[in-house]
């Protein structure tokens, strides 16, 4: 290895997010890390649900970042808490076409939340991806989702924590740039 390669190697650890991807089942977490990756890594079909966790890892904008994909499913919700550590970003998925849950997975977020309410936020930024927006047809609706999921955090999270809300597709790849724009942004790098 030269030197070039070994500076370059060091630049890229020194800038490194761990992410962790949380939400209920089916929420679209492995949809999402799939379109989160580059095209030639990422899966055409076949998506499975997560049972434990899968890490996968890319480079975008000078930047190493490793997404921990964490299962859903109630059984392993109690677990969440041991992968934050060293942990920079959470972006917790919402199925924003399914009404029926959308007080579970609050209450799930509550509960994570007052669990560790000194990191999340604090040390370890938060993104609420609104996902499946492509199965919600009335853009009305969709706005009056976010607006409601946006009520909800305002009760969920201190005024001076750093949190955003993207709204996207894992299907069809909508506002995914915007997620991994805001995963780098909400870490702060210097330039």
């Amino acid at each position: 290895m030269g030197l070039l390669s070994i500076i370059r190697k060091q630049k890229l650890e020194d800038r490194e997010i761990r992410c962790l991807i949380l939400g209920l089942d089916n929420s679209g977490k492995s949809t999402i890390v799939n379109k989160l990756l580059p095209e030639d890594e990422q899966k055409v079909s076949g998506i499975m649900p997560t049972v434990g966790f899968q890490i996968h890892s890319l480079v975008t904008r000078d930047v190493m970042v490793s997404l921990w994909d964490i299962g859903g499913q109630r059984t392993l919700r109690p677990f969440w808490d041991n992968y934050f550590d060293k942990t920079q970003v959470m972006i917790w998925c919402i199925d924003v076409s399914l009404l029926m849950r959308f007080g579970e997975t609050i209450q799930e977020l509550r509960e994570l939340i007052n669990r560790d309410e000194n990191r999340i936020g604090y040390q370890c930024a938060v993104i609420i991806a609104l996902n499946k927006t492509d199965l919600v047809e009335d853009k009305s609706e969709l706005c009056r989702r976010h607006k409601l999921v946006e009520l909800e955090l305002k009760s969920l999270f201190k005024p001076d924590i750093r949190i955003s809300v993207v709204q996207c597709s894992g299907i069809t790849g909508e506002g995914i740039e915007d997620l991994r724009d805001r995963l780098v942004e909400s870490c702060h790098f210097p330039q």
